[in-house]
């Protein structure tokens, strides 16, 4: 064989068999294009990439913030329970020792903001400490918080300055407070005491035991928890659609190369994928920016420490597959509408016209689910489940509604200026970004429509009237002793004081029949009140008075309690008035009740209640007297002058720190009622603040992919006016229409849940101030986007790129 025969190639070889690439490896090199042509698709691809993560991203900062309520809340708990005091939840009297301290609450009100405080006296050299303070302050020295030493620091804290009257010696620090703008203090104090309703204690720190919430609260926690999310999550399903055109027609021409519908399915997956996974990130860094912040915004007097703004990891855990399985799912599910072929993006000369029925069955599912709850009632245990899970399908069920409304409602349009023939022929080739861009408001406005609807139908429930009369009295100062010398130290002192025009003064206690316990085993029992006669006019009709004289008071059309005073208060006999020690030694306190007190008949006080029992002047009875008495100022104060109510705290600090001052009020709130609503406030604040950011996101993104459209009609001589005229438009049809949606649906479902709690509908025009504010963010938005529809509609936007 020859060298030239050695190099010939054999006449035959067999061929080598091609290996089949496996099912997994094909689909993650399909995604791995699509994660490249969102990488490398130059100026345009980056662009539309990084709307969607900005328009991910924001959903998933809300979602983080919802999260981290759970750690928020806790925190809050476990702070508020370790300052709490071991003897406020205990029985048995601490004993004094050198390790125990007489505390009492010297909070105040400022100007409508609560300010908590304690007055302090150690019984000893270690005594225990408030969380939050390294030092106990001496008599006249207090620590207070950030925010309080803020507040006194300014010229619009003088006069609680002038109120507190301590000097600051420290701070408290975060351990010690509910949140950072939390207004706190501790005083000391040399002259409290348990007679002056000092409470004593060995330590802080006590396990709260949560009160039970009510069933009412329950749906409408539940209701407010699927309102303020299922916005966000239609928002991050409108975000990962940012760019779809572009994108159709890059896979037609993929199409043509010859790739089949299935990988280009695969491929428009793996770029929403990218494009959600870099939202998850821009989600987490907007999370972190924001967190630093939180501690300096309060919203609805509710604020938070950045420290306790931890995302739970189990919710976590669940938000990030979440939207990830949301952007394939969304994108496949655009797919489904639109036919890719080789030579392009078919859309159908004439669109199909979009189904009702299927569209009609999630609302129609949702109200079904929430029939079958049953009546929930205030010893029903609910069951949150299918109440969230019937709202979230009349939500969602609107959401897909408002294409089919606006595509039937557009297909008539004719005629008009030219504007609105502009909008209405783009919606009519195109209503479905419109649609998804108001979609989201569309949301939010029904489901705050639902939630206001239910919560004015629980109104009663929560608000109850007091029958305090603010005309008559508006003020009331309350001492936990009783004193000549402070009843007249009250009397003078809000006498004199600015913006008073009247104020009583009594001290009243309970008094005993004393002798052998009855049969029944109950000691009758009523009270006495000591107060000047013009005080005892107030409380009592009185034929005539003069100090010295003493009175029974009976309550008309309440035969037998009166029969009960009269037990008691028997003329020319003894009641015991308490019990002083001497030498150790409980001793009675004897009253004989003159023969000459007459029966009253009792009045409605300032109070809102008609007090009977033993009415008594000071010179027929010493208040000092009474061991366990209160005594109580009951002021008017013009309503012309300004802060007169901040003077009366003031006098009332002043006279003794230990008084405590409260407003009348028509009407009282329960404070979980309160507290919910407060969180439905401060959620509604950040939806909508997404709301409106996410809407010029897409806003923006819907301008950009028909800038070149744009520059055309401006090149042709199309005013600019003209084109702002017909966004404007573009923008307001879907909004009106998405609007009465939101409206009917809000409604329905507010009516559905009443019916379930067995409430009727309180007003039925509670959607028209948030039916205008969904207008007025979608107004906002549309005028914040005209500066750059003003720059596309350029022409040097013709040139090619």
């Amino acid at each position: 064989m020859t060298l030239l025969d050695q190099r010939r190639p054999p006449a035959y070889a067999p061929p080598v068999p091609k290996r089949t690439p496996g099912r997994l490896r094909t689909w993650a090199g399909d995604l791995g294009l699509g994660v490249r042509f969102a990488t490398t698709g130059g100026r345009e691809g980056w662009i539309r990439t990084l709307l969607t993560s900005l328009g991910v991203g924001l959903g998933v900062t809300l979602l983080l913030l919802a999260a981290s309520v759970p750690r928020v809340m806790d925190a809050r708990a476990g702070r508020e329970g370790a300052r709490v005091t071991e003897a406020a939840w205990g029985e048995a009297p601490v004993p004094r020792s050198d390790t125990t301290l007489v505390w009492i609450d010297a909070g105040t009100e400022y100007r409508g903001a609560t300010v908590g405080g304690q007055l302090l006296r150690p019984d000893g050299g270690r005594p225990p400490l408030p969380p939050g303070v390294a030092k106990m302050p001496a008599a006249g020295e207090m620590v207070v918080s950030p925010a309080l030493r803020e507040l006194l620091d300014s010229p619009g804290g003088a006069l609680l300055k002038e109120r507190l009257g301590h000097r600051v010696v420290g701070t408290v620090a975060d351990a010690g407070l509910l949140d950072p703008e939390e207004l706190r203090f501790y005083a000391g104090s040399d002259t409290l005491t348990e007679a002056k309703g000092g409470h004593r204690t060995a330590g802080y720190g006590t396990a709260m035991n949560p009160s039970p919430i009510d069933p009412y609260l329950i749906v409408l926690i539940v209701l407010i928890c699927v309102v303020l999310l299922v916005p966000v999550a239609i928002f991050i399903a409108t975000a990962v659609r940012f760019g779809g055109d572009r994108r159709d027609r890059r896979l037609a021409a993929l199409r043509l190369v010859g790739a089949d519908i299935a990988r280009t399915r695969r491929i428009a997956a793996g770029e929403a994928l990218f494009g959600a996974a870099l939202g998850l990130l821009v989600g987490g860094a907007l999370f972190l920016a924001v967190r630093p912040l939180i501690g300096g915004v309060r919203l609805w007097s509710l604020s938070a420490f950045p420290a306790d703004l931890v995302p739970a990891p189990s919710l976590v855990a669940l938000i990030v597959p979440a939207v990830l399985v949301a952007a394939v799912v969304v994108t496949l599910v655009a797919l489904r509408s639109v036919t890719i072929e080789p030579l392009g993006v078919v859309r159908g000369a004439r669109p199909r016209r979009r189904r009702l029925w299927w569209r009609l069955l999630l609302p129609v599912a949702g109200v079904t689910v929430l029939s079958t709850v049953g009546t929930v009632g205030e010893a029903t245990a609910v069951d949150p489940y299918p109440i969230a899970a019937g709202a979230v399908l009349v939500l969602v069920g609107l959401s897909t509604l408002l294409p089919w409304l606006v595509e039937a409602v557009v297909a008539g349009l004719t005629g008009g200026p030219v504007p609105w023939q502009l909008a209405a022929r783009r919606l009519q080739l195109s209503s479905g970004p419109a649609s998804r861009a108001v979609s989201g408001i569309t949301v939010a406005v029904a489901g705050a429509i639902a939630v206001q609807m239910v919560f004015a139908g629980m109104h009663d429930d929560f608000v109850r009237i007091v029958g305090q009369n603010p005309t008559r009295a508006n003020i009331i100062v309350e001492a936990s002793y009783g004193s000549a010398r402070l009843t007249q130290e009250m009397t003078d002192g809000f006498r004199d004081t600015k913006g008073v025009t009247a104020a009583v003064v009594v001290a009243d206690g309970y008094v005993v029949r004393p002798g052998p316990i009855p049969r029944h085993g109950i000691r009758p029992t009523t009270t006495l009140t000591i107060g000047s006669c013009a005080t005892l006019r107030l409380l009592a009709e009185l034929p005539s008075c003069a100090d010295g004289d003493t009175f029974v008071s009976h309550v008309a059309g309440r035969e037998e309690q009166n029969d009960w005073v009269d037990e008691t208060a028997r003329r020319g006999e003894p009641v015991l008035l308490g019990s002083h020690e001497v030498d150790g030694v409980p001793t009675p306190s004897l009253w004989t009740l003159p023969v000459s007190a007459r029966t009253v008949e009792a009045r409605t006080d300032p109070v809102g209640v008609r007090t009977d029992g033993i009415l008594a002047t000071p010179g027929a009875l010493d208040p000092g007297r009474l061991p366990d008495a209160l005594t109580r100022a009951t002021i008017r104060t013009d309503e012309r002058v300004p802060d007169a109510e901040e003077y009366v705290r003031n006098t009332a600090a002043a006279i003794d720190p230990t008084t405590r001052v409260r407003t009348f009020k028509a009407v009282e709130r329960d404070k979980q009622y309160a507290s919910v609503g407060t969180g439905l406030l401060v959620g509604g604040t950040a939806t909508m603040a997404l709301i409106a950011a996410s809407m010029l996101v897409s806003q923006i993104e819907q301008l950009r992919e028909r800038r070149r459209l744009l520059s055309v009609l401006v090149a042709f001589g199309t005013r600019r006016s003209t084109l702002a005229w017909s966004v404007l438009w573009q923008t307001a049809l879907p909004v009106v229409l998405g609007t009465l949606l939101a409206v009917a649906g809000g409604l329905t479902l507010g009516a559905v849940l009443l019916n379930m709690i067995t409430k009727r509908v309180a007003d039925w025009w509670v959607f028209v101030p948030f039916a205008g504010a969904g207008i007025a963010v979608i107004l906002l938005v549309t005028l914040v986007s005209l500066p750059p529809l003003w720059r596309m509609m350029r022409p040097d936007g013709l040139r090619s790129e």
